[in-house]
């Protein structure tokens, strides 16, 4: 897993957010794209090959979003070791809290790293979202 540059890595995460939004999840093309990915980190995670499978964007706030990973490669750790390094990467940065729209399927995965829910559910692209807070040491 690396943090990597959109300019030099754009084909790469458009591909994994394109399969998992786009395609599978059915979020319209032009609410995927925005003016925040040139700005934002990003991070790519890889399979035992070299092929990412999974990627994730913090930007300057702490606010992590578009955190995607490859249906044949869930539920393997690349979720929880992007997210970890999420976190590193802000404590790091002394930003002390994180925050991010969880798809209220992902509630559970988030709150085994410390993240809480914080307001009612709403509805972003389509699909159930709330909003989760996570305090850092």
């Amino acid at each position: 897993m690396r943090i990597v540059n959109w300019e030099a890595e754009a084909t790469a995460v458009r591909s994994i957010r394109t399969t998992v939004f786009i395609q599978e999840q059915r979020v319209p093309v032009e609410l995927e794209w925005d003016e925040f990915d040139i700005a934002s980190m990003h991070l790519l995670a890889f399979n035992m090959q070299g092929k990412p499978v999974g990627t994730a964007r913090l930007l300057s706030d702490g606010h992590i979003g578009r955190m995607a990973v490859l249906k044949e490669w869930r539920g393997k750790g690349y979720g929880s070791a992007m997210l970890k390094r999420i976190l590193d990467e802000l404590r790091s940065r002394h930003i002390q809290k994180a925050m991010l729209n969880a798809q209220t399927t992902a509630v559970k995965f988030y709150e085994k790293f410390g993240f809480q829910v914080s307001g009612e559910v709403f509805v972003e692209a389509g699909i159930s979202h709330v909003k989760m807070i996570c305090f850092l040491e």
